[in-house]
């Protein structure tokens, strides 16, 4: 990173002055009003900003929190250790760290060297880079979706890419703009985030294997996701098109997290429309047959009967009289 920066994000802040001289002891009330240990956008952030960033509070530990926004932690020197979920997650320098804003963590005391920045963002920042990337891959729009989830689930993604020029180039870019705030860039800095997440797509490898959001799991869960929308037209070709992998890997990587290759997977999941569809409508089965994406009728006939022992007029029946 450009040492100008790096300077500016040495400089011993306030905070850090009153740790080392008065009191080692993190200032709760300059962080939340809240009794839970809930860092608060209000506090962080100026009415109608959606990002902004600050380094990292060195020379203490930072006692077990969670924000009310999204947090990304660049480690620009040094070395930085969280513990999320009880589990100790080393950041190293050029590492990047997503934390949507349902998980807890804490983190272990950082020494003048270590120099870490966080950047503190709403979720409908996010937005535009949704926009960017959605109709072009698969798992970029599934990590997106990781920070703009709404259902209480703890997530973060872990990223290796020191080293990796265009991530870095673009991670400077954005630091700069931050630091040097203009309330104009707000578009423009939007629009780098959008290029980040297509290039953490593109080497999507550089996810930390063994996190929660490991690489492995982060494409399983995608193909899933895109078997759930995509049921009626989905194909392993495309799928794997999407996701920049051969179709020997993605099916080896689908199997061995699910249990199930990406045709029983997919099969699955028409039947279940089916089945619903059944139940739940006057359709004829021929329309219901077209409608979960299958062109043979015959074959879902046979499919249908090996997995329920019942044809799917039997299954009707049972079923609407009960």
């Amino acid at each position: 990173m450009n040492q100008e920066l790096i300077q500016i994000l040495s400089r011993i802040t306030e905070e850090e002055k009153r740790i080392i001289n008065v009191k080692k002891e993190v200032e709760k009330e300059r962080y939340t009003s809240s009794k839970d240990f809930v860092i608060q956008k209000n506090k962080m952030l100026e009415e109608e900003q959606l990002i902004t960033i600050r380094p990292h509070t060195r020379f203490i530990d930072f006692p077990k929190h969670k924000h009310d926004y999204i947090e990304v932690v660049y480690v620009c020197k040094g070395t930085l250790t969280h513990i999320i979920n009880d589990v100790t997650v080393v950041l190293e320098e050029g590492d990047l760290l997503f934390l949507n804003q349902h998980t807890y963590h804490a983190i272990k005391e950082a020494s003048k060297e270590d120099i870490a920045i966080n950047l503190i963002i709403l979720p409908r920042f996010f937005d535009v880079s949704f926009t960017m990337i959605q109709k072009d891959n698969v798992l970029g729009e599934f990590l997106v979706g990781i920070l703009r989830n709404a259902s209480h689930k703890e997530q973060y993604l872990h990223f290796k890419v020191k080293g990796i020029l265009e991530i870095e180039n673009l991670l400077e870019n954005l630091v700069y703009s931050l630091v040097h705030d203009t309330s104009d860039n707000d578009m423009i800095n939007q629009r780098v985030m959008g290029l980040l997440f297509l290039y953490l797509v593109k080497y999507s490898d550089s996810l930390k294997a063994g996190s929660p959001n490991s690489y492995e799991d982060v494409i399983a869960k995608a193909a899933v996701n895109y078997i759930e929308i995509n049921y009626q037209t989905a194909s392993l070709t495309e799928l794997a098109k999407k996701l920049s992998l051969s179709l020997s890997s993605l099916s080896r990587l689908i199997a061995s997290k699910t249990g199930k290759s990406f045709r029983e997977l997919l099969q699955e999941k028409r039947f279940r429309v089916a089945m619903s569809l059944l139940v739940d409508t006057k359709l004829s089965i021929t329309d219901i047959v077209v409608a979960v994406g299958y062109e043979n009728n015959s074959f879902f006939h046979r499919k249908f009967k090996e997995r329920y022992h019942m044809s799917p007029k039997e299954y009707r029946e049972n079923n609407r009289r009960t």
